[in-house]
């Protein structure tokens, strides 16, 4: 498979000012001369990698297609490690189509969804952890999140090197007592302990940080919840910055969830507006409260709205019953007006221990302090940490996780049992950190990475 010539559409489809077409494999650069008419006279096979060549993609019947330029890079220095060329032609779908069917009338075939990152892991110029950081960078919805993806993908992220190294040294110890005992002696188990005891450490701060990074990568999940005619749409509006949802004085306007994704503080926020809380005979709104009961048992975070004027009802009590306290910020709005039915103290007494906001969403008070809240809750709150920040997605944190599973278990059972049974314990949690890397997964599970990949890349 490596050794076929690759090609497909880089850019979206559709009009545009470029479109921009990729190959790969060690018999591109002969194959697209087919095709290419430089104005120059220079064969295509004397230029140089990084190089942009003017010149013509041709029909079979010798006929102009499009004015393009033609990038080459040469293996091993290129993205996938063997020789690349990009067309960039006028991207229209009409030119990007010929030129498309131009490639692989020479001999080129479609690639697959994300083949031409894999093929870089499988050349060896990326690792598989670097390679995801490629969706990662694709996907970032915020700075905060696109820095933490480019780390990955530079290789700047050498935590789980660092666990590996300490792993391998353990090994080696135990190896050593197990096949040179007269000359190594016992094994230190005091030292083995400690080496042991800094890997868990190492583990369970490498955890929690791929735990901040899944709120950077997928967003953190906000819900405004609350009984109707409250201000959840009006709020929702105003951290939108736009015009998102109905509002009017009529309660039970919002029968949906509404949500919308915004940036607070370089945390990716999908927020959600529900509708309001409370026994109703209509069907629609019925399956309106349904809904936001589901997205509510999904949240990360809960923004829990009470109304000033109203005061605090049995509906609300009601709501907050079904409410997680330690995912909870309670807004009490409408704090302009003159007419105030919480008294001083009243909502402490009722929300003991959470963040409370006093605001006034129509005059934009209480906001910028509510965007505070959700921050002190991501590097706070909810997930705490020690400032370690690293990229890990769902697979390699599974795979963290069995390692971590066998140290610990090699910790329980240090001096318990035999050191060739240790020895197991160590190797597994080896085995399974190799899977981060990708130096010990199935070629299947590859293959499944890389299919969530857009073709392309």
């Amino acid at each position: 498979m490596l050794k076929e010539d690759i090609v497909a559409l880089s850019t979206p489809p559709g009009e545009g000012g470029i479109g921009i077409i990729r190959m790969s494999g060690n018999g591109i650069i002969d194959k697209i001369s087919k095709i290419f008419l430089p104005i120059t006279e220079k064969e295509l096979g004397q230029r140089k990698g990084f190089t942009l060549n003017l010149g013509w993609i041709m029909d079979e019947d010798g006929g102009k297609i499009d004015e393009v330029l033609l990038g080459i890079m040469r293996a091993p220095h290129s993205y996938t490690g063997d020789d690349v060329v990009e067309i960039n032609c006028h991207g229209g779908s009409m030119p990007v189509r010929r030129c498309l069917q131009r490639c692989i009338d020479v001999g080129m075939r479609l690639a697959e969804p994300g083949e031409f990152t894999k093929r870089a892991f499988l050349n060896g110029r990326l690792d598989l952890s670097q390679a995801e950081a490629v969706i990662d960078v694709i996907r970032a919805k915020t700075d905060r999140g696109l820095k933490l993806a480019l780390q990955q993908l530079e290789g700047r992220n050498h935590f789980v090197a660092e666990i590996e190294d300490s792993l391998l040294r353990l090994n080696a110890m135990l190896e050593a007592s197990l096949d040179f005992p007269e000359e190594v002696g016992d094994l230190d188990y005091l030292e083995a302990y400690s080496i042991l005891l800094q890997i868990k450490e190492r583990m369970d701060r490498l955890i929690v940080a791929g735990q901040r990074s899944e709120i950077y990568r997928d967003g953190l999940k906000v819900v405004i919840c609350g009984k109707p005619n409250v201000g959840k749409s009006s709020l929702l509006n105003a951290l939108v910055r736009k015009e998102k949802a109905i509002v009017t004085e009529i309660p039970g306007t919002t029968r949906d969830v509404v949500e919308e994704f915004i940036n607070v503080r370089g945390i990716p926020v999908k927020i959600m507006d529900t509708a309001g809380i409370r026994l109703t005979e209509d069907v629609v709104e019925k399956i309106g409260v349904e809904k936001s009961k589901e997205v509510m048992d999904q949240a990360d975070l809960l923004i829990f709205v009470l109304d000033v004027e109203a005061g605090i009802g049995k509906e609300d009590m009601d709501i907050y019953q079904d409410i997680d306290r330690k995912r909870l910020i309670v807004l009490v709005n409408k704090e302009d007006l003159d007419k105030k039915n919480i008294a001083p103290g009243e909502i402490e007494a009722l929300f003991p221990g959470v963040k409370v906001i006093r605001a006034s969403v129509k005059n934009d008070i209480g906001v910028e302090e509510l965007e505070e809240a959700v921050e002190a809750v991501v590097l706070q709150g909810v997930l705490p940490g020690d400032g370690l920040e690293t990229m890990i997605n769902l697979r390699q944190k599974n795979a963290l996780i069995r390692s971590q599973g066998q140290v610990e278990n090699a910790l329980q059972t240090l001096r318990e049992v035999p050191l060739d049974c240790l020895g197991v314990d160590i190797w597994g949690a080896l085995e399974s950190l190799g899977e981060i890397s990708g130096k010990t997964l199935k070629d299947e599970v590859i293959d499944r990475i890389f299919h969530d990949f857009c073709i392309g890349k």
